[in-house]
């Protein structure tokens, strides 16, 4: 081993034998690389839930007989969202759904319903380029009577590896009336 892995390798046992005796062990003492520190590190996580007002307009190109309308849909959003730090790595989810939206359609006044959810999950490396986030998304306006339901589905996806190099992409989408 030559010297210089040696001095480190000697500090940071040094380091973690000194965290591993102290009062509180998660204080990492004066000196410490970097890395080791980020080990004794508690996670530190947060949890939001919040109500989101929306009012859209949205076209339905199968409703009123396959003619199309416009439905101006009004309720809220649930989202959640939670994050975690730990150590050089974080992760964040984000999670949608709707809650009472509902709407009437411009041309026929047919009543329709928003329903669905939402998901997004990325995270990755403070320390280098490793990276990866997922999206998927089921949005829904379902309409009265047969025919006129509008179906959104679309998942994403990227990984990028230590390196920074995309080692993985999926992008699909469709929509469809049902």
């Amino acid at each position: 081993m030559r010297k210089p892995q040696c001095t480190a390798l000697v500090a940071a046992a040094l380091g973690f034998l000194t965290a591993a005796c102290a009062d509180n062990p998660t204080e990492v003492p004066m000196g410490t690389d970097v890395q080791l520190a980020a080990a004794f590190a508690p996670a530190a996580t947060t949890t939001d839930n919040v109500k989101i007002p929306i009012s859209i307009g949205v076209f339905i190109p199968c409703a009123a007989g396959g003619v199309g309308e416009v439905v101006f849909l009004d309720g809220n959003l649930h989202s959640l969202f939670h994050s975690t730090v730990n150590g050089n790595n974080f992760k964040i989810k984000i999670h949608n759904q709707p809650q009472g939206i509902s709407g009437v359609g411009l041309t026929t006044g047919d009543k329709y319903q928003g329903t669905g959810v939402t998901q997004e999950t990325f995270g990755g490396s403070f320390v280098n380029g490793q990276f990866s986030d997922t999206f998927v998304n089921n949005f829904r306006i379902i309409g009265q009577g047969p025919g006129n339901n509008f179906v959104v589905h679309q998942t994403f996806h990227v990984t990028f590896n230590a390196n920074g190099q995309l080692t993985a992409f999926v992008d699909k989408f469709s929509s469809d009336c049902k």
